[in-house]
């Protein structure tokens, strides 16, 4: 089979390095073929030399020279957010990855998709923020969006992969398009995060540590500061109801700490199908970048003997609200989804910063999606003004908290 070649955008990551990962025990389907990161100039040099991708990009223009000196060989160098779009749109890639965290990766992403680039998509934000401009546009281009979060992944491999080979050759055939009459609900699982079990008088005195202990994930602060307050399940049933084109009313959330199931699709006969595997974004990743097909790795497969059990519990939506304001994001649309998030990147911030409590994170949130007068079926100028305007907002109410 072909191999695929990949633009990966956010190369310094956890998901960058899951993405490289991969990329080294599948050599025969997966190739990198461009590198981007934010502002890790060092970290981006060691990684180029070591796979010798033919252009880079370093978002941060000020340690484009840092990068050069770091370099063992030439390679086209891209900077700023302009060079950003353009690694997107590199000639010789097949895909690109966008695992860029935060709103960075929505211009790169619509670029990619302009230039007939299919897109592998780790950053929720891009959905969240601009679901419907971006599956209009991949419509329009006949190109691929496909999930990368192990959640959506796992829907995305219950929904299609028993009709994959004969889907993937079709033309008609696009995610997010199909007719879902038959799926009754998609379930997103969550493991709960490190305060599943803490009483909600509780939460008051969460530190930023505790916080950033995840039981069972190893990822940056903002998602896993995401995950403790439930936001990140928030902001993937938004990217749930975009991606696979149903009703935010039949995407709901379960808590399953062992993080093993991770995702389901019940479908109207009643029957259930699930995605099982180790927690290892390596899983998702691969079968993102090699779909329709299924290719042999060195990825540990489950062993049910040393499985003692798996869990499945109902959130706790009064103490943890996200769920509840991301369902109303959802719902009226517009540009709701792109104020709850950015809100929610400036609450986020504020708590790692110890200038609001844990649970003013939700406080802020709500209030900011409070004042805002949602704009239907928005251009991506109108959604840029609601995303400034709702940090601004948000940054103003941070300060008038009493913490």
């Amino acid at each position: 089979m072909k191999r695929k070649r990949i633009a990966l955008l956010g190369a310094t990551g956890s998901i960058g390095e899951s993405a490289l990962k991969v990329a080294r025990d599948i050599p025969e389907r997966m190739e990198i073929v461009g590198l981007a990161a934010n502002s890790n100039a060092e970290k981006l040099a060691a990684t180029a030399n070591q796979i010798r991708p033919e252009s880079l990009c370093l978002v941060d223009e000020t340690k484009i020279e840092i990068l050069r000196r770091g370099l063992e060989y030439k390679p086209r160098i891209f900077s700023g957010e302009v060079g950003l779009c353009e690694i997107a749109c590199l000639t010789n890639a097949d895909m690109v990855l966008i695992a860029i965290v935060g709103t960075g990766g929505l211009r790169p992403a619509l670029a990619a998709i302009e230039a007939g680039k299919d897109l592998a998509v780790a950053s929720k934000e891009i959905l969240v923020m601009a679901g419907e401009i971006v599956m209009r546009e991949a419509r329009d281009k006949s190109v691929q969006v496909l999930p990368v979060d192990s959640e959506h992944n796992a829907i995305f491999q219950c929904l299609y992969s028993g009709a994959s080979f004969q889907l993937a050759n079709s033309s008609k055939w696009q995610l997010g398009k199909l007719p879902h009459e038959d799926v009754r609900r998609i379930i997103l699982t969550a493991s709960g995060g490190p305060f599943r079990e803490t009483p909600a008088k509780q939460l008051v005195d969460v530190t930023v540590e505790q916080a950033l202990k995840h039981p069972t994930w190893n990822m940056g602060p903002k998602i896993t500061i995401d995950s403790a307050t439930l936001f990140n399940k928030g902001l993937e049933m938004i990217e749930a109801h975009w991606l696979f084109g149903v009703e935010m009313k039949r995407v709901e959330v379960v808590i399953h700490p062992q993080s093993i199931v991770h995702s389901m699709v019940e479908f109207a006969d009643g029957s259930t199908l699930a995605q099982l595997s180790y927690s290892n974004m390596c899983f998702p990743i691969q079968y993102a970048v090699t779909w329709p097909d299924r290719v042999p790795n060195t990825l540990p497969p489950l062993d049910f003997s040393k499985l003692s059990k798996l869990e499945f519990f109902t959130p706790r939506y009064h103490d943890f609200p996200a769920l509840k304001l991301a369902r109303r994001a959802g719902e009226t649309g517009g540009t709701l989804p792109a104020v709850m998030n950015a809100a929610n990147e400036i609450a986020v911030a504020a708590f790692l910063d110890r200038q609001v409590r844990f649970p003013q994170i939700w406080q802020t949130v709500e209030e900011v999606m409070n004042r805002h007068a949602s704009v239907a079926h928005p251009d991506l100028d109108a959604i840029l003004r609601a995303d400034q305007w709702a940090r601004e907002e948000a940054t103003r109410f941070v300060k008038s908290l009493d913490r």
